[in-house]
């Protein structure tokens, strides 16, 4: 006898689906380096853009004559993407195999936003921009090492909608910066939610100093943890009311808008990485997976591809036990999350549940607004 249909789940597509295949495109450039990023960015090597842009073309390409898998979702990030010419990342873009319907995001700088830069974006099969606002407030930006006047985001999503990106443009923003008051981030979410055409998709992170970074190294501009959680339901309240869902701890969306690329991430899906740093992930059959990285440098990756080498610097192989803890890792950051057939025996979800971090949505286990806050104890107690 067939068994019954499993009851609906809350809205955001489950991680447990297919997630499809990834491709990631590094761009290292920026004009500036902020003062919160360990990424692998540099902003003093512009004159290397040329043979970067044609040493990426060159690994996409050798990588599809080996039969790389059609990607279901793209993504351009770094760095700053929009700093390369639109007829560069079209020329990138161009040589990835992708699947029907493929989302394909571009991380873009307001200050970088132009109307024919976006209209070259989509005429190349760009679907989906991620817009780094971080703040409205100028003092907050600059505390951030950010560059750009507040007053070019209205301006960046007038020429989205003029391109035909209306309903497909995330935000990004960063809380916790040294001298935001609780004022200066409810303004930040408020002129969010007012512009025209509003986000769909916004993504708020609690800034974290990084090692080697500025801001790591001046502990007098450290986050307030205290503060950060107040400005986590600040955020939270304020798109939950204007229809945006959480579905990760930093994302929120309208049904349907959730970034594919980034769910697979979650989702522990097979990924391959282009350009300086970028790193790939593949599943073997029998459950186990390797994860591996490009050297670190603009220069190094660009002498290796030229010379007919691999620009892969390392990598690791990763166990069917060390992928079930990782399973639980992600899956506890999403909407849907974890199974509790995939927890070890003895977890305590008896306690995580009457401590008000978690509640039970059928057979699985999902954060409250507490257990996001404390998204890593709450992790550490249900692995032991």
């Amino acid at each position: 006898m067939p068994t019954a249909p499993a009851p609906a789940r809350p809205p955001a597509p489950p991680p447990r689906d297919a997630p499809g295949f990834g491709a990631y495109v590094h761009v290292p450039f920026c004009q500036r380096r902020c003062d919160y990023c360990a990424f692998a960015t540099w902003s003093d090597r512009s004159h290397l853009t040329g043979a970067y842009v044609a040493a990426v073309r060159t690994e996409v390409e050798r990588a599809a004559d080996a039969g790389l898998p059609a990607a279901s979702s793209a993504f351009f990030g770094g760095g700053t993407p929009s700093l390369l010419r639109a007829e560069e990342l079209a020329a990138i873009l161009g040589c990835i195999p992708l699947a029907p319907g493929a989302e394909v995001t571009v991380e873009c700088n307001p200050e970088d936003v132009t109307l024919q830069r976006l209209t070259a974006y989509r005429d190349a099969g760009v679907t989906r921009l991620s817009l780094g606002v971080q703040s409205t407030v100028p003092h907050v930006l600059r505390s951030l090492g950010r560059q750009h006047d507040p007053a070019a985001v209205p301006a960046a999503v007038s020429a989205m909608a003029g391109a035909g990106f209306a309903a497909a443009y995330s935000v990004d923003l960063i809380f916790g910066a040294a001298g935001e008051t609780p004022a200066d981030w409810e303004r930040t979410v408020s002129d969010v939610l007012a512009l025209d055409p509003s986000p769909r998709h916004v993504s708020a992170y609690a800034l974290t100093p990084e090692p080697g970074t500025p801001l790591g190294a001046d502990p007098a501009r450290h986050p307030d943890p205290d503060d950060q959680a107040d400005k986590y339901g600040v955020v939270d309240d304020a798109l939950a009311a204007s229809g945006l869902g959480w579905y990760e701890i930093s994302n929120w969306a309208v049904p349907g808008a959730a970034c594919r690329h980034n769910r697979l991430y979650w989702a522990q899906g097979e990924y391959r990485g282009f350009g300086c740093a970028a790193h790939s992930h593949a599943v073997a059959p029998d459950g186990r997976a390797r994860r591996w990285w490009n050297v670190h440098t603009p220069e190094r990756y660009v002498s290796l591809v030229g010379s007919g080498e691999s620009p892969a610097g390392a990598g690791e192989l990763i166990d069917a036990g060390a992928r079930a803890t990782e399973r639980v890792q992600l899956a506890l950051r999403t909407r849907d999350g974890v199974a509790v057939a995939d927890l070890p025996p003895g977890a305590p979800v008896a306690f995580v549940l009457d401590e008000g971090l978690a509640e039970r949505q059928g057979d699985r286990i999902v954060l409250t607004r507490r257990g996001r806050l404390l998204a890593s104890e709450v992790t550490l107690l249900l692995l032991g």
